[in-house]
Order: C-alpha cells, then structure tokens, then sequence
C-alpha cells in the first residue's frame, strides 16, 4: 500500500511546529492564476481523492515515515499523525469543495477550497497541498483538448451538415507511449475523454471505469502502423494494404501511407490498384499521412481522393469525399489545427473529411505544446486561519511578483445577480456556513466522498459556469 504520510513534500514534515501557538483552523484554495486562454476546464480532483484520500493512515504507514525522515534528516511530528490514527481512525480530517467536474470556469477564480474539521490537527491542509495540486495535470490536458475542440467544431459548424456526430471522433488521443507514467495515461487521456470519444490510450478506459463510472468511455478501430506495413517490403505494398481490406471487410479501417512513396500510395494504389475493393468495401477507409507537411499532404490526398472516389456537396457549399477519409497524427498542436481546418474551409471542403490524432503535445507536452504547471500557472495557497476563536485572513503580496499575490480569507465561488461568478470572502460566516449562492460542491469530508461524478456527467458540465467564446486573430 502507498504511504499516504510520504505524498508530499519533504519540508512539510516540519510544518506543524512553525504555524502561530493555538492554531485550531486552517483554510487554503487552489486556482488558475493565469495561464494561455483565461480559463480552464476542471476535472480529475476526484480520482485523486478516490485514489489516496479515502484511504486511512495506519501505524505501519507511521512506522515507515518516521524511519525515513529520520534518515532523511527531518524531525517527525509523530504526535499528530498518532492522533490521527488512534482518534479520528485514520481519516484525514478534511473538508474539500469544489466546482463541478467538468465545468469550465475563467482564471483567477477558486476552484477547490481546502478545511481542517478537527482543531487538534489544522495543518493536514498544508500537508495534502502536494498531492491535490497535481490536479494541474488532468485539468491543463482536458482545457487543451477543449480548445481543440472549439476550433473543430468552429470550421465543422460552417462547413459541414453533420456537426454533432461528427466532432466526437475528430480528435483522437495517440499520446499512451509519450507519457512518463501509467498513471499519466489513465488519468491525462481521460481528461481527453471529457471533451471527444477517440483514444488509443486504453489505460484511460480504466480509469473511467474505476474512477467515474463509464463502462466504455472511448473508441477506436483497426489501424496499422509502419511495422505492419513495411514487414510486408516495399515490393508488396498493394499486398499489406490489401490485407488490410480483406483481414477487416466491414467498418472503418486505418491505413498508414508513407512508409515508402506516400504520393504513389495515395494516387495509384489506393486511388486506382484498390479502388474498386475500396469502392465495393462496406465501410470507411482512412488514409494516413505520417510525416513531411500536413497541409501539403492532406490537400493533395483529398484532390486526389476526389477525383478518383468522387464527392458529394453538402448544403453548405462544401465537398465530401466518398468512401475515403483523412486523419493526420503528426505534428499537431493548437495552430496546426487551426491551420488545416482552415486550409480546408479555403479550398472547398468539409472539415468532415479530416481528423486528427495527437500524442505527445496532447498528454506531455511538447515543443509546440505547454503541458506544465505554470501553463495555468496553477497554485494552492493558504488564506486563512483560526488561532482560539479569532478568524484571521492571511495572504502573501510579494512586491517582486504581483502575479503571485494570492487571495486572503475563507473563500467561495458563486453566481452574481447578473449571472456571472465571482470569488468571494466568506470570512464573516462560520465555518462551516457558505455562501447562499454558492456553485462549489462538497466533494469530500473526513476519508468520505460526498459527491461521486459519472463521466456523463461531467461531459454535461461543460457549459454549466461558463461559455469561452473561440476568439483567434482573422478568425474569418
């Protein structure tokens, strides 16, 4: 078992004894206090509390801890962690609201509020800062592939008929081998699954399970990759590709194209050596290009594509190739999308005609993607404390950063008369009161969840605070 006692960072160990004599309450908040869009999607905080926070310290665990620090060079406070143990059972004493998972909200508002419950043991909330601000990572994926999402939908809505059962699978998650840990994948590419249905990170499919009760959240289809392709030799290319065809007769297939002469491939193998099996398939084919300029291939695929399978016009004007689809799994980051579907849009065809996969920058980041901490610039501060019986607002206003002054008092978020949301001091009611047009939910509460999220509805939540409006220079 994971000892829940190490979860955190190493100066924390020595934290309860620097806090004010007579401290019996402590409250901190997590926010976005910045960051690319000027706002965020939240999700992932309760596969962290699933994960850890329901499980109870044991002795074992303090037993463990002890050994460590000592070697490690730190005082133990064992006191604390025995008390927690032998009189609450093991149950961290804390309380955590937060807004709706799923929920897109703008920056500098709070999205998780973080309260002792019992006065013997305030500073488990600076201790738990560590694990729950890794919330950063799920959030920062699942607002990045919500961005992809608007600029998609954006060019799908001007120039396709089949907006809705087309944007669920336009932007497929390739990113399992990129990440650093297991945990990563199941996590990250479940944020993914917050906005779109396309993985191949299978991991994610069990986190959705376990974590937010969806049986399948996501899918994929045969597709072939280099190996498959080019342990065939270039001399039998037509042969892999027709194997393809024939070891999967129905549905949609993918097919790798660039493991020799990517133009050849495209013009005379698929658009005229297979055209007829491809024609008479019962089925979609897509096509993939997998290196060199992605416009460039993408634009020459369709012409050629056209002309061979033919196109339909759809009511807007826009041309949809029959039998043959595109997606594109290199290079893609927030412009390339951009880009593509607009380079699409400007040539007369439908964004229905092309997907995108994207690895690295989706889950990791990458260079042309931010996938950090600071991408939100995401930070858990403390506000407030309670010494006897006085409440007292705390705060830091560093003159050398003024983007890091952080918020003062018991906080909540919540909906303004005129509909918008707003973080407020709740200093002024007990603590356990809030505010009476509070949006943050009770999430957790001394080793218990409270509030259990299905996948469903999290994807629901998506417009439940806030609706960012897609705004790029020349958006036309």
């Amino acid at each position: 078992m994971k000892n829940l006692i190490l979860a955190t960072d190493s100066y924390k160990m020595t934290h309860p004894k620097q806090y004010p004599a007579g401290i019996t309450y402590m409250h901190d908040y997590i926010e976005s206090r910045g960051g690319l869009y000027g706002y965020t999607k939240f999700f992932g905080l309760q596969y962290y509390l699933k994960e850890y926070l329901t499980k109870p310290i044991t002795k074992e665990m303090i037993e463990e801890a002890e050994e460590i620090c000592t070697l490690h060079g730190l005082p133990f406070f064992k006191e604390g962690w025995n008390y927690i143990v032998e009189k609450l059972d093991g149950k961290l004493p804390l309380r955590i609201r937060a807004v709706p998972e799923g929920a897109v909200v703008k920056n500098h508002n709070v999205l998780v509020t973080v309260e002792s419950t019992d006065p013997n043991v305030p500073w488990i909330v600076g201790w738990v800062e560590t694990l729950l601000l890794k919330i950063w990572y799920p959030i920062t994926v699942a607002t990045f592939s919500f961005k992809v999402k608007q600029i998609i939908e954006h060019f799908l809505k001007e120039t396709s008929d089949n907006v809705k059962e087309e944007i669920p699978f336009k932007f497929h998650d390739f990113g399992y081998r990129g990440v650093s840990s297991e945990e990563s994948a199941g996590i990250g590419g479940l944020a993914h699954l917050t906005n779109f249905s396309g993985t191949d990170t299978l991991y994610s499919l069990l986190f959705a399970r376990k974590y937010y009760h969806d049986k399948m959240a996501g899918f994929s289809i045969p597709a072939s990759e280099h190996s498959t392709m080019t342990s065939w030799t270039k001399k039998h290319e037509k042969g892999a590709y027709e194997n393809m065809l024939d070891s999967f007769p129905t549905g949609t297939i993918a097919i790798v194209l660039d493991s020799y002469n990517y133009f050849n491939a495209v013009e005379n193998i698929i658009g005229k050596e297979l055209h007829d099996k491809i024609s008479e398939r019962n089925g979609t084919l897509v096509i993939r290009p997998d290196s060199g300029d992605a416009i460039t291939n993408i634009l020459f695929a369709l012409e050629s594509l056209e002309h061979n399978f033919g196109c339909t016009v759809n009511s807007k004007g826009y041309k949809v190739i029959n039998k043959v689809r595109v997606i594109q799994g290199d290079g893609i980051n927030e412009n390339t999308v951009w880009d593509i579907y607009k380079a699409l849009k400007d040539n007369g065809y439908s964004a229905e005609n092309v997907s995108l996969g994207c690895g690295g920058a989706l889950l990791q980041g990458n260079s042309k993607s931010s996938i950090n901490r600071d991408t939100h610039k995401f930070a858990m501060k403390c506000s407030c404390i309670k010494i006897g019986d006085k409440i007292i607002d705390v705060f830091k206003n560093p003159v050398t950063d003024r983007g890091k002054v952080s918020k003062k008092g018991r906080l909540d978020l919540i909906k303004t008369d005129n509909g918008d949301y707003r973080t407020v001091n709740i200093s002024h009611l007990k603590e356990n009161e809030y505010h009476k047009n509070s949006v943050l939910e009770l999430v957790y509460e001394n080793g218990e969840i409270k509030k259990d999220y299905t996948l469903s509805e999290v994807k629901n939540n998506e417009n439940l605070l806030f609706s960012p409006e897609l705004i790029r220079d020349c958006i036309k």
